[in-house]
């Protein structure tokens, strides 16, 4: 049992990352369980007290007097469940908002000043490393989640993917509503015209609630299909959602008799490269570009779909 190197990991990135005193390390007033709190709250658009506990596996007692303390401050606002009355739903208020948008400004600005002293042909590995840590973990974590099941999207299915993406952009990669407004065409011209022999839409879903999502629609060029929007939520992540949700796409894609697939993507999006490479696409061209507020570089990808053939 690797024992004591896990927690020689922990001493070493708990001091890296400054978690003892995370308030003063990211300039901010709150602590680690405060922030991870907020950052729940930001980034789930339905969120129950109970919700919370079980997610972050905190005490009941400790959360419902951090939740008091937020309230105070007006960063909350709790009241009465949706789904169950005798639950309580936590919301954030303008101010809490702001809080937990500063709170994701700090903690990206002081992951990417820790990221930068890493040499370029070493991140990556890093990246991938990370990941399987989580994924070894979390498959050896007793009553851990169900897996994921893939279905169409339901009623309000599509405004969590305009919504969804808008906020995890935001809050991982900085980039502006015109990011958020670009998937909401891609989503209105779906939910207005589409041939569901050629496209359809996945929602990658767990106990009862949306967690991943991607598209297949009919590119412009002849024969070919193309895969759009693909999304894994951060509480999903490092158990191959993605590559299920490609898969899928790819599979639906060549039973249509689609000869290729493409993809568009930027290069900053480390994680989705790596599962289209899993796939099997291969990178073809790319190019400079600034747009939501970032400078970026656009990468065209291809598959062909068609068996025996390498193009």
């Amino acid at each position: 049992m690797p024992i004591q190197e896990i927690r020689a990991f922990n001493r070493f990135y708990t001091n890296l990352i400054g978690a003892l005193d995370y308030g003063k390390h990211l300039y901010t007033p709150y602590t680690l369980t405060e922030s991870r709190v907020l950052y729940e709250l930001a980034h789930s658009p339905r969120t129950d007290a109970a919700d919370l506990r079980g997610e972050l596996s905190i005490d009941a007692g400790y959360l419902s007097r951090l939740l008091a303390k937020f309230e105070r401050d007006g960063l909350v606002a709790r009241g009465p469940s949706e789904r169950d009355p005798r639950r309580q739903r936590i919301t954030l208020t303008d101010r809490g908002r702001k809080a937990a948008a500063l709170l994701d400004e700090r903690s990206r600005q002081a992951v990417g000043a820790l990221v930068a002293d890493v040499p370029e042909r070493d991140r990556d590995r890093l990246a991938e490393a990370l990941s399987t840590v989580r994924e070894l973990l979390s498959q050896a974590r007793p009553g851990s989640a169900a897996e994921p099941v893939l279905r169409d999207p339901g009623p309000g299915d599509l405004g969590w993917i305009v919504q969804r993406h808008g906020a995890l952009y935001a809050a991982e990669y900085g980039w502006d509503a015109g990011f958020e407004g670009l998937v909401a065409r891609i989503v209105a011209d779906f939910a207005q015209e589409h041939d569901p022999r050629l496209e359809r839409v996945w929602i990658a879903e767990t106990d009862g609630r949306p967690v991943g999502s991607v598209m297949c629609v009919r590119d412009d060029a002849p024969d070919t299909a193309r895969l759009r929007l693909l999304l894994v939520d951060p509480e999903a992540r490092g158990h191959g959602l993605g590559d299920r949700l490609v898969r899928a796409a790819v599979d639906f894609a060549r039973d249509a008799g689609y000869r290729d697939m493409v993809l568009w993507t930027n290069d900053v999006l480390t994680a989705a490269r790596r599962i289209y490479r899993r796939a099997g696409f291969t990178l073809v061209a790319e190019k400079p570009h600034r747009s939501y507020g970032a400078d970026l570089v656009g990468q065209d990808w291809r598959l062909s779909l068609q068996e025996g053939t390498d193009r």
